[in-house]
């Protein structure tokens, strides 16, 4: 999650030169090449199946990557990534047994609406259009947690995740073509991404399977409530953005979901 985050704080000032879809699609497609170099996948080996959670999983990592940076163009850090948080919270709440273990998703869930109420009275932070992509990114999120899962049990060591990011790469790139234009990625761009990849997806995504196969993805997904807090750390001290009381609050509130689910579970 740190990796994540300060990835994304990295991205920003990118996104604002280059556009969201591009940066984001070459992130994509620089942890794909650099994967299957060192992972060679036996595409050919393949079942029907595998390919299918494969290339599902690929289609959630790029709609969760492209989405979220359209959004995180238009919204703070920390409001993207609680928002976005909605995914993985409702793979939590699907996966808890017996009402009173709904508590800590509700209390992350109040969380995210206090981190949102802050900037939704800010002009800016109350963009439409960027609210809708980011609960977009949080569809592709729970897709990409519940496959990450199916995808890692499946597939021996990296073989799942390297296939399903060269899926992701093949699905993000038209979209980056488009917001290019006729003209070539600058070499600039193509240098900055290469860097960002690295932060994320590459190494998270590695991460986070070899988690995914020790873990129940509900327990995952609770435990990922300390994403927005993280997020909100890394957009105070790299990118200087704010948060107002009620925001703080916010970050406590999750903070203190996650400590709950862990003393409470097994």
């Amino acid at each position: 999650m740190i990796s994540v985050q300060t990835g994304v704080s990295l991205a920003v000032p990118v996104i604002a030169d280059y556009g969201p879809l591009s940066t984001s699609a070459l992130r994509i497609c620089w942890a794909a090449v650099v994967l299957f170099i060192f992972v060679r996948p036996p595409l050919h080996r393949f079942s029907a199946a595998q390919w299918r959670a494969t290339l599902i999983l690929g289609a959630g990592m790029a709609v969760m990557s492209l989405a979220f940076f359209v959004a995180l163009e238009r919204l703070p850090q920390h409001l993207t990534v609680a928002l976005e948080f909605c995914g993985p919270l409702a793979v939590a709440a699907l996966g808890v047994r017996g009402w009173r273990a709904l508590a800590w998703p509700l209390l992350a869930a109040l969380g995210i609406l206090l981190l949102a109420w802050g900037d939704a009275h800010d002009g800016p932070g109350a963009d439409p259009v960027g609210i809708a992509f980011a609960l977009l990114a949080a569809g592709g999120w729970a897709v990409y947690i519940v496959m990450m899962k199916r995808v890692g049990r499946s597939l021996p060591g990296l073989q799942g995740l390297s296939a399903s990011l060269l899926a992701a790469a093949v699905l993000s790139l038209p979209f980056a073509m488009v917001e290019s234009g006729t003209a070539l990625f600058p070499w600039r761009q193509l240098g900055l991404t290469a860097g960002l990849a690295v932060l994320v997806p590459l190494v998270p995504y590695i991460l986070e399977m070899q988690s995914l196969r020790r873990l129940p993805a509900a327990a995952f997904g609770v435990l990922m409530s300390l994403e927005p807090a993280i997020g909100a750390l890394s957009g105070w001290l790299i990118l200087g953005q704010g948060m107002d009381g009620g925001q703080i609050l916010g970050v406590g509130l999750v903070v203190a979901a996650t400590i709950g689910v862990v003393r409470a579970g097994r």
